[in-house]
């Protein structure tokens, strides 16, 4: 059993809380461990709401693994988008309101007989906001091969 004290601003007294476990450590690996379990928990938690990776509604085995496959490339694939595009101001932001605000964004492709115009609709997505995303997207690197 480890005992786990935390001290939070503005509280006259720290909070308690027990961890029993069989993890033969450190009491602080144990608390390190605990709390990447409750990350861990949040992601999958993340990915249930944002892409819906427990709707395995057919009847075929087969068929709720190929859903279940394409939900985590999903996933994996927004995760990606988050940490390697977006600007620090939104990376924080959950998969659920990156997908409702910025994904499901509206927008109609306009050709002109030089150029193409991107109209879209009124959103969190700006027009300063796409463009740092589009100049980072061009700024990744490109892998050998």
């Amino acid at each position: 059993m480890v005992a786990k004290i935390e001290f939070h601003c503005g509280e006259l007294f720290p909070r308690v809380g027990f961890i029993v476990t069989n993890l033969e450590t450190d009491s602080r690996a144990v608390v390190r461990f605990y709390n990447k379990r409750g990350t861990a928990e949040q992601w999958i938690k993340e990915g249930k709401q944002a892409v819906k990776m427990t709707r395995l509604g057919c009847h075929r085995f087969r068929s709720n693994e190929v859903r279940l496959l394409l939900s985590l490339i999903a996933y994996n694939l927004g995760n990606l988008w988050r940490r390697l595009v977006l600007p620090r101001k939104i990376q924080n932001w959950s998969l659920t309101s990156l997908q409702q605000r910025l994904v499901k964004t509206g927008g109609r492709l306009v050709k002109h007989a030089r150029y193409y115009w991107l109209m879209l609709a009124e959103s969190h997505l700006t027009r300063r906001l796409f463009g740092s995303m589009v100049r980072r997207i061009e700024a990744l690197p490109v892998p050998a091969g």
